[in-house]
């Protein structure tokens, strides 16, 4: 960086303050001192240096100029302005195209970067690794005193040179300068490589340590990207497969934010009515194992059809061959959280007349996820069971007047735990067993 030397109007300057505040009869310490003017002036050189000279705006002359009359209030918010500006710039270069992936906002356009607020600009230039985590803490510190301290609302105290120094050495340094996070993931690379061909292990590995490695507020913001491209319709088969084989690496691991993240992005598909990325949503929490976090109504809703679904097959010709894919993934489903107990009689009158089978016999390849289902019920589940056989239903009618399919039912009865039966049940049970 070339050398910066300030002109030496100080001299000219001081005098012309102090013959100001007595012509209006106002104190002089209304201003900084001509100690603090003078000793920010002569350190400025060193902290403008540190920003590239096609920054050095307008705003920054106006910064000087403010500094030379004693207004280090309206110095520092000259400063934040041109911060602000660049980040703003900063995000532009990345490629708005790119930030409304990551950020899952198909509406972010120059309006929406222009409308955010400072503390929203920060937050996301450090998901997008455009600032450091100690950048984003420093600025944000700024920004605090900017609004706190500066002409850009009623002050709450006063600075002085050293902490308007301090205030723009960081201004420069981590919003102004050229400084480089060593640490983080190339966005717009990852994005491009999740969208290309379909990944092998040790390409999927890569960036999976690239992630670990990475600070928590960008990893947030990607994995909300991962579950945005597997919910576009635009993407191919590959990319939703790299999105899905990467977010399983971490879904044990989600934060309560990544979760609420996740939530609000499958909600907001929801509230616009966007089936197809809502269904495809749905799908990535399946697939993740984390139905658990989706709304009562809406597991009721996924369970309920794959017990429509399983049933329909179940009644058709050559159910044993077609069964087992539909039990297996009502057995993923019911493994996934709490089960609403509104659909509670639906899944168990299912699974028992599918696991009781017919006077044919049963689907032996999904029986073993039929056990696996009734092996976990809870008292509440294996008490619609034990109803069952003198209930006007299809299993009921076929345990009455099939000796196959009672024997059927005797034997998965034996499958759940005695203590888990419920006390008004245990007579019943007991009859069975």
């Amino acid at each position: 960086m070339t050398e910066i030397k300030l002109p030496a109007i100080t001299k000219r300057t001081l005098p012309t303050l102090e013959s100001l505040t007595k012509a209006l009869s106002v104190p002089r310490d209304i201003l900084a001192s001509d100690d603090e003017i003078e000793a920010a002036w002569i350190n400025m050189p060193r902290v403008l240096k540190k920003i590239p000279p096609q920054l050095r705006t307008e705003g920054l002359a106006r910064m000087c100029v403010a500094v030379a009359s004693g207004l280090f209030d309206s110095a520092i918010n000259y400063a934040w302005n041109s911060a602000i500006i660049e980040l703003r710039q900063k995000v532009r270069k990345f490629g708005l195209n790119v930030v409304r992936q990551a950020v899952g906002r198909t509406d972010f356009d120059e309006q929406a970067l222009l409308d955010l607020k400072d503390a929203e600009l920060l937050d996301l230039c450090l998901k997008l690794n455009l600032i450091t985590e100690d950048g984003f803490f420093f600025l944000d510190q700024c920004r605090d005193i900017r609004n706190n301290f500066s002409a850009a609302h009623p002050a709450v105290g006063k600075i002085d040179d050293s902490e308007f120094l301090a205030f723009v050495n960081r201004c420069a340094k981590y919003a102004l300068g050229d400084e480089k996070n060593p640490v983080g993931v190339d966005i717009q690379a990852f994005v491009a490589a999740i969208k290309d061909s379909r990944f092998s292990r040790e390409q999927r590995d890569q960036w999976v340590d690239r992630l670990r490695r990475t600070h928590e507020a960008q990893r947030e913001l990607l994995f909300g990207t991962l579950h945005g491209i597997y919910s576009d319709p635009a993407s191919s088969q590959d990319a939703r497969l790299n999105a899905l084989s990467v977010s399983r690496q971490f879904a044990n691991e989600f934060t309560p934010t990544v979760q609420s993240e996740l939530i609000d992005r499958h909600q907001d598909y929801l509230a616009k009515g966007d089936t197809v990325r809502h269904t495809a949503s749905q799908q990535f929490f399946e697939k993740l194992s984390l139905l658990g976090l989706l709304s009562e109504g809406e597991r009721h809703a996924l369970i309920s059809n794959a017990c429509k679904k399983l049933f329909s097959v179940h009644q058709a010709f050559d159910n044993f061959y077609n069964e087992p894919p539909f039990a297996e993934r009502l057995a993923q489903l019911t493994n996934q959280g709490a089960i609403p107990g509104t659909v509670k009689p639906e899944l168990v009158e299912t699974i028992v007349t599918c696991a009781v089978g017919n006077p044919y016999g049963i689907s032996r390849a999904a029986y073993p996820y039929y056990q696996r289902v009734i092996e976990a019920f809870t008292p509440a589940e294996i008490d619609i069971m034990l109803l069952l056989p003198k209930s006007k239903t299809i299993v009921g009618n076929r345990i009455r007047s099939e000796t196959k399919c009672k024997d059927g039912f005797r034997r998965i009865v034996s499958l759940v735990d005695p203590s888990s039966v419920p006390t008004r049940s245990k007579k019943v049970y007991e009859d069975w067993i």
